[in-house]
């Protein structure tokens, strides 16, 4: 069994390229179906920037490979899946 808390400490590495994408600060769960549907993780912008919009990455569940004891793998392509989410509000 996964908390979400422990998903939000475990750093995110892309499989594609070994990039380090960051840590999840957002998790997308479907509430009828009760599964987890993406989780989300902060671009690098939103780090430095202190205004609202800001790129972030989008990682469906399925794109996870392996949670493993310190990091989350996937397979993500970072220029086909980069999304402003403010567009989406």
């Amino acid at each position: 069994m996964v908390k979400t808390s422990d998903l939000k400490e475990k750093e995110v590495i892309n499989v594609r390229d070994g990039s380090r994408l960051g840590l999840i600060y957002d998790i997308e769960i479907d509430l009828n179906r009760g599964v987890v549907e993406a989780v989300y993780i902060p671009g690098s912008s939103r780090l430095l920037s202190f205004f609202g919009r800001s790129d972030e990455y989008v990682i469906k569940w399925e794109d996870i490979i392996k949670i493993g004891k310190d990091v989350i793998l996937v397979d993500y392509d970072i220029n086909r899946s980069r999304i402003k989410r403010d567009s989406q509000e």
